[in-house]
């Protein structure tokens, strides 16, 4: 089967792209589309031509698994072939249904007109690949659209709305109903009036002061862009595209696209894309092993949580009911959710009828009895052992056979909460972050006893809400919140020696991370930590005490919430302010340990807060907890804050060198409180290796 397909209605060519799932831009496709332009082009019966896809997918761009490999070197590239289309003489018609995206939507800027189906996609996402679009996209958008708003789609990689393409000129025709109908009826009436080839490469930028908008967006982007390279090369391509020749702008954001594609960030943004796909892999678990139907669900629990939850269902089409034993509780949680579900209808990104839809998948009961005839029920209630086994022996009695019990711990072993059922191949780990509604990450954990169809199903179920479901092993805190305690530790640790907390959670911002430890502790309540620790403490687990976090508790500074923790807070603003009581704790408990404040670097606090957690997940990788370290790092780029173009924290050691991390780790552990430190067997071996943690 090719790669296109050609075809002949009257005196027009259409050009159809048929390479699924998505007409990815792969070497098949490009070297099938020249010769079928060509064809066209030949042909004098034929008087223009349609380049059309199908109304699900016109083209999603470049296959990324091609880059730096011999097929992306094989002619023609993209900007050879748009280079060609430039050069015909009879008009090209691109028809878009479903997205043109990446180099798909440089295609569509290389024919001379388009049409798009309405909800269609356009958007130029290469910045989130840490890249630019090479193929033309940088040169041709600010020609097409005003510069302001073409600088916007090559810095955001957002998609445009396509009645708002359609008002800027981008699209020249929204098609209702059959696409290519409503392309040929467009494209007759341009052979009919007379009209040729329009070259995007020819019209003039749409700006009035090019020099005073550039240099204003690129102090906006200095301040912002927190590191990054990709940004501020994109804006200095799209600076060359609008105030020097086409051709020349061309080269320049080709040699600018070949030093990004070799750059770190790139490649650890391609790395992140791949993590997530990757981490759906399972060795033992069959990709076609049949799956429990899941119709229905039951939460129990209204809280934060278990509301998250049910939402994450329902917006995916699933009929859940959330479950409580106080009516105020359940009536709190509902009230929340509707509050949520109603702010994103405020902000324009939810219909009011989508928002009715899920309320009404939505339901309540006050009875465990009520989760009897639901096909998986998951179970978001305190935090404690003696609780949720309590719930699980009750969901035991009540729940249909073949039902899936899932828990939210965070932390708790779930075989030990499997074994409060008779059914322990039922049983599973589903943990949310909250909050659940937004939040991508569902780490998926597995039992010693679960069954095979439950963990596909439950990974399945991840996927249509619309997750990244990454699977784990049972231990303490699975893999985020095991690495995340090193990673505390760490930044405690440096409290005592000397850093503030300011310090601290500013050179980790400043690195890339979201948030720093101590801003962290108080958004999430710095209690959550506490009781943590507490059950850590009682069940002999890997524990370091942490005195200090522990009497900011027991004074009652639990964060945000409390409008006090690490930081202080004003009434209605979540902005951290440094506290001079927390200043005075952090004196007293240095002069309690007999410490000396010494001065601490940034790059001291970035490499023990960073290398703590690569080495913990490389013990994570040798004990079989984690099957892959990219899967480490899925964990923690769409679960913790983690910046993507840093790829993760297994990567981002191995960007730096897993011989250097490891000389950083045993000069660490001479240092105060070095015992803390265990360097991992496997960062070791592979060090000596000079190997990555894949063993490659």
């Amino acid at each position: 089967m090719s790669a296109v397909e050609y075809s002949v209605q009257g005196n027009i060519a259409v050009i159809q792209l048929n390479h699924p799932p998505v007409n990815s831009l792969s070497l098949v496709l490009r070297q099938a589309l020249g010769p079928a332009i060509d064809k066209a082009e030949a042909d004098p019966a034929i008087r223009a031509t349609i380049i059309i896809g199908n109304e699900k997918a016109f083209c999603g761009g470049a296959d990324i698994r091609e880059f730096g490999t011999d097929k992306a070197a094989q002619p023609p590239k993209l900007r050879d072939m748009l280079a060609v289309m430039d050069s015909v003489k009879k008009p090209l018609v691109a028809a878009i249904g479903g997205f043109a995206l990446g180099g798909g939507m440089e295609v569509a800027l290389g024919c001379h007109y388009r049409v798009a189906l309405p909800g269609t996609r356009l958007a130029l996402p290469e910045i989130t690949l840490g890249i630019l679009a090479a193929g033309g996209g940088v040169q041709r958008m600010p020609r097409i659209i005003p510069v302001e708003r073409a600088v916007e789609m090559c810095l955001s990689g957002a998609p445009i709305p396509v009645a708002e393409a359609h008002t800027l000129g981008l699209i020249d025709e929204v098609v209702e109903g059959d696409l290519l109908a409503g392309a040929l009826r467009f494209t007759a009436k341009l052979i009919a009036d007379g009209k040729g080839p329009r070259r995007i490469r020819e019209m003039a930028p749409k700006i009035a002061d090019p020099k005073a908008f550039f240099d204003k967006k690129r102090a906006e982007l200095q301040k912002s862009s927190r590191g990054r390279v990709a940004p501020l090369a994109n804006l200095d391509a799209l600076e060359v595209a609008v105030t020097r020749p086409f051709d020349e702008g061309q080269q320049y954001t080709v040699d600018v696209f070949l030093k990004l594609l070799e750059g770190t960030e790139s490649k650890a943004l391609r790395h992140s894309f791949f993590a997530e796909r990757e981490a759906a892999k399972i060795p033992d678990v069959p990709a076609d092993t049949v799956l429990r139907d899941i119709k229905t669900a039951a939460v129990i629990g209204a809280g934060t949580m278990g509301g998250g939850i049910a939402m994450c269902l329902a917006n995916a089409g699933v009929p859940v009911k959330i479950i409580e034993m106080k009516p105020e509780a359940l009536e709190r949680g509902l009230a929340t959710i509707k509050k949520n579900y109603a702010g994103t209808v405020s902000k324009g990104r939810l219909s009011q009828a989508d928002m009715d839809k899920r309320m009404a998948l939505i339901s309540t009961a006050l009875e465990l009895n009520a989760a009897a005839s639901a096909d998986i029920i998951i179970e978001a209630v305190f935090e404690d052992m003696t609780v949720k086994q309590t719930v699980f022996k009750q969901l035991d009695a009540v729940a249909k056979p073949g039902a899936i019990l899932a828990t939210n711990t965070s932390t708790l072993d779930v075989d030990q909460i499997a074994s409060a059922t008779t059914r322990p191949q039922d049983v599973i780990g589903a943990h949310f972050f909250s909050p659940a509604n937004v939040m991508r990450l569902l780490e998926v954990v597995r039992g010693d006893k679960t069954a095979k169809d439950v963990i596909a199903t439950t990974m399945a179920l991840a996927k249509k809400m619309g997750k990244v479901p990454v699977l784990s092993r049972v231990c303490d805190g699975f893999i985020g919140n095991r690495i995340l305690g090193k990673y505390r530790v760490q930044a405690m640790l440096l409290l005592d020696e000397g850093a503030s907390p300011q310090q601290i959670d500013r050179a980790l911002m400043n690195w890339g991370l979201a948030m720093g430890p101590f801003a962290m502790g108080d958004l999430a309540g710095n209690d959550v930590s506490w009781l943590v620790r507490k059950y850590r403490a009682t069940a002999g687990k890997n524990f370091t005490p942490d005195p200090l976090a522990d009497l900011l508790c027991e004074k009652g500074r639990f964060g945000q919430k409390t409008g006090k923790g690490w930081y202080r807070y004003e009434p209605g603003n979540r902005t951290p302010l440094p506290d001079p009581e927390v200043e005075q704790m952090i004196n007293e408990h240095r002069k309690g340990l007999g410490l000396t404040p010494r001065a601490i670097s940034d790059e001291e606090i970035v490499e023990r807060c960073l290398y703590a957690m690569a080495n913990e997940g490389a013990w994570i990788l040798d004990e079989g907890i984690a099957l892959r370290a990219s899967d480490i790092d899925a964990v923690y780029v769409n679960g913790y804050g983690f910046p993507s173009y840093r790829g993760g924290p297994m990567f981002n050691a191995e960007a730096v060198g897993l011989g250097k991390v490891l000389a950083r780790i045993e000069k660490f552990a001479k240092g105060y409180r070095g015992d803390i430190w265990r360097p991992s067997a496997l960062l070791g071996k592979r060090a000596a290796e000079g190997k990555n943690f894949s063993g490659t």
